[in-house]
């Protein structure tokens, strides 16, 4: 896999684009006016988007209805060096549906411990934690 990054103005936006050549914008919050996701930003993001897909895509096999699906991220940072690496993250899955508790819990696991790759690619550095709420009611 590639990704390729152009510079677009002259301090820290660049427009990135992948093999199926989506945009992403990336930004520095350094400046006051942000035209795009951090890094660090996009790193959540990518956690989240991994779990949401692989949740709902065991789900959907499942034979789950899925009505709402939201997926929050929160990462806490560390200071090492000069770099603030993510220490922790945690994901809360927020279902709502005709859903099992017991497959909503089982599809989070396997994600998280078998099929999402960028979950497994943080494992050893990053403490990832997990919670489910299926119609209102934590797991």
């Amino acid at each position: 896999m590639k990704v390729v990054l152009d510079r677009i103005n002259d301090d820290y936006l660049f427009e990135a684009k992948g093999p199926n050549n989506a945009l992403v914008l990336i930004d520095s919050k350094t400046n006051e006016e942000v035209h795009g996701a951090s890094p660090m930003e996009l790193l959540l993001m990518a956690v989240g988007g991994c779990n949401a897909i692989d949740i709902v895509s065991i789900l959907k096999k499942q034979r789950q209805t899925i009505n709402s699906y939201r997926i929050e991220v929160e990462g806490v940072r560390k200071e090492v060096k000069q770099a603030k690496p993510f220490e922790s993250i945690h994901v809360r899955v927020i279902l709502e549906g005709t859903i099992a508790e017991e497959k909503a819990r089982r599809a989070a696991s396997l994600s998280f411990e078998k099929y999402c790759s960028v979950s497994i690619t943080l494992e050893g550095s990053v403490d990832i934690t997990c919670d489910v709420i299926v119609n209102g009611k934590q797991l």
